[in-house]
């Protein structure tokens, strides 16, 4: 086991010789869009990755849409490689887990590049198959089937994940003698460990990318309580006061981030003492706190009961919600109103659940571990990579190994501290991936 720190910066380039370069650039731009070179821009549309659409059957007259992704030159069979979703509505590149809402238009943004679709595309040009796939209950254009998605548990998708582990080995491109190596982000890193306890024969490798040690209640009351308490009391909270007007916390645009993207939801949610249906959204909020009338809030008295209160509201679900179709379930914490973040039956089956930290140790000495975290990261931090490898030297576990990431988040994009921006995958981490999956390919 080799614990390595990777500090990457920018090079510093002199002005002079990045001139020269423009100028060069520049120079065999025109020659190659001339009449000397009519082939070189076609050199683009060269094809280096196949794909083969697949439909998943998952049981019980539920399927999913699947995409295999392999080398278009080479004999093949290639070694094979899964990828595992991150909690919510996930389609197979990941986009679901992407999107960034605008605080003040409440537009979507898109990053240029998914997830998945740059591992799949990344690896597979560097001679690997990869199969990847739309969550049970995930359509088209960020859409569910309600009974279906509804109804998802955690155990739903570990066996899911272990259908589409069975039908990568069958393929025809993918040499099933080597095993194949699951690569899992965020609750993917719940599941992947899981499947390869329980099918060592089939798994060779597992990679966990922003990876959760602990159950998803307490790593839940980390997002929603300690990190905006955090932050206030760091950042906001400057003259040590423990006051602080509404408008000003409002104006601040990580902290709305960090309460889920409406404070005054949060507080009036709070106040009036909503429950989860719908209809209960409905009624007028009068907030009978005289501290939160006068415009300031304790943060102490105010803030984090509110935030308390919208984390018990996530994530200990009442037998009302259960019962509901998941899109009629209000929460104080605002952004799981859409349902897209995770449903209340699924939200109750992590509650039975063991953390990942105590399944790991019994993983294969024959299975390698690659664990890669993001010092930035504010949806699993950095203590979460910590402890999984912690338990792994415990246990001498034979072949593992945690990279860390200075300034990079929860997808391992570049992140401030407080918050997790939403991709790409920077470059240097898919060459971590690609170099550390070869030495382990033969």
């Amino acid at each position: 086991m080799l614990l390595l720190r990777f500090k990457r910066k920018p090079l510093m380039v002199l002005g002079i010789f990045f001139g020269t370069f423009l100028i060069l650039l520049t120079y065999l731009s025109s020659l190659f869009s001339s009449s000397l070179f009519p082939d070189a821009l076609a050199q683009s549309d060269i094809q280096t990755v196949k794909y083969r659409n697949l439909t998943l059957d998952l049981g019980n007259g539920v399927s999913t849409n699947a995409q295999l992704s392999y080398p278009a030159i080479g004999k093949g069979p290639f070694p094979g490689v899964l990828l595992i979703h991150g909690s919510g509505a996930n389609d197979m590149n990941e986009t679901g887990g992407l999107i960034l809402i605008d605080n003040k238009t409440g537009s979507k943004i898109y990053p240029e590049k998914q997830t998945f679709f740059q591992l799949a595309e990344y690896l597979s040009e560097r001679g690997f198959a990869v199969l990847k796939y739309d969550k049970r209950g995930v359509e088209p254009n960020f859409t569910t089937v309600n009974n279906i998605w509804g109804n998802v548990t955690f155990n739903d998708l570990k066996q899911d994940a272990e259908k589409a582990l069975s039908v990568l080995l069958e393929q025809s491109e993918v040499n099933a003698s080597k095993k194949a190596t699951l690569i899992g982000h965020s609750e993917g890193t719940m599941i992947a460990p899981r499947v390869a306890v329980d099918n060592s024969d089939k798994v060779k490798n597992i990679v966990l990318m922003g990876p959760v040690a602990n159950t998803l209640p307490e790593l839940l009351y980390f997002q929603i309580v300690k990190n905006p308490l955090d932050y206030t009391e760091k950042v906001l909270d400057k003259n040590d006061s423990g006051i602080l007007t509404i408008s000003e916390i409002s104006n601040d645009q990580i902290f709305e981030n960090l309460v889920g993207g409406n404070l005054t939801h949060l507080l009036l949610y709070h106040t009036n003492g909503m429950d989860y249906l719908n209809k209960s959204s409905t009624v007028k909020s009068h907030p009978n706190n005289t501290t939160i009338s006068k415009n300031t809030i304790s943060i102490e008295n105010n803030l984090k009961p509110a935030l308390i209160a919208a984390y018990n509201n996530v994530t200990f679900p009442t037998d009302s919600a259960l019962i509901s179709k998941c899109l009629d379930v209000h929460y104080g914490y605002f952004e799981w109103n859409s349902g897209l973040e995770g449903c209340p039956k699924w939200m109750r089956s992590h509650s039975d659940l063991q953390s990942t930290l105590s399944i790991i140790g019994n993983i294969s000495s024959d299975i390698g571990v690659l664990i890669l975290q993001g010092e930035n990261d504010t949806a699993t931090p950095l203590e979460q990579g910590l402890q999984l490898q912690q338990r792994l030297m415990e246990v001498n576990h034979p072949d593992h190994l945690l990279i860390t990431y200075p300034d990079l988040g929860h997808s391992l994009s570049p992140s401030s501290n407080w918050i997790s921006q939403s991709g790409p995958l920077t470059e240097y981490v898919l060459k971590d991936i690609f170099e550390w999956l070869s030495s382990r390919s033969g």
